[in-house]
């Protein structure tokens, strides 16, 4: 008994259909909604570490406003084509200081649990523009952040990264302190 090739042609051709879609759909969610990165810098220790995979959700921002201690995905200002991975420490019309080893943000000393340790020098104060959000790595004394290269403008912002997936010991949410 010979295939009917007329029914196998059609399956094939609604498999390849099928999988088109699926391809589609998921560059959809890629550049829309959600897109996975790789941590490739030390500046964000110990809540990234080098090699980590994060989930960055790109819709977020559109539903809320931006927080401070979101950790965020973000356009290198010097060069947009590198992405950095840093977290907001102030918002639009905050006053920002860092003396003696502690930021202060509106006047007021901020307790940060993940920062790996005290930033050395000196910077500020500063009041963050209103298009604009201040970010440091946790890493504090190894991050090229908002010290060297100003206040970020939100239009840089690609998303904020809310799962570590991978490697599978490091599974993890990240969500804002």
């Amino acid at each position: 008994m010979r295939p009917d090739w007329r029914k196998v042609s059609g399956s094939i051709w609604e498999f390849a259909k099928t999988l088109i879609i699926a391809f589609v759909l998921a560059q959809l969610i890629m550049v829309s909604v959600a897109q996975a990165f790789q941590v490739e810098q030390y500046s964000m220790e110990p809540t990234l570490l080098p090699h980590d995979r994060v989930l960055v959700d790109k819709f977020l921002y559109r539903l809320r406003e931006l927080k401070r201690g979101d950790v965020i995905v973000l356009k290198y200002p010097l060069n947009p084509t590198r992405n950095y991975i840093k977290r907001i420490v102030a918002l639009p019309g905050d006053k920002l200081e860092v003396k003696e080893g502690k930021l202060y943000v509106n006047g007021r000393m901020r307790q940060e649990g993940y920062v790996n340790a005290a930033p050395q020098g000196s910077y500020g104060p500063l009041t963050v523009p209103q298009d604009s959000v201040f970010v440091m790595g946790d890493n504090r004394n190894n991050s090229e952040d908002s010290r060297s290269f100003g206040a970020l403008k939100k239009d840089h912002i690609i998303g904020q990264a809310i799962l570590i997936y991978w490697p599978p010991q490091r599974i993890r949410l990240l969500l804002a302190r």
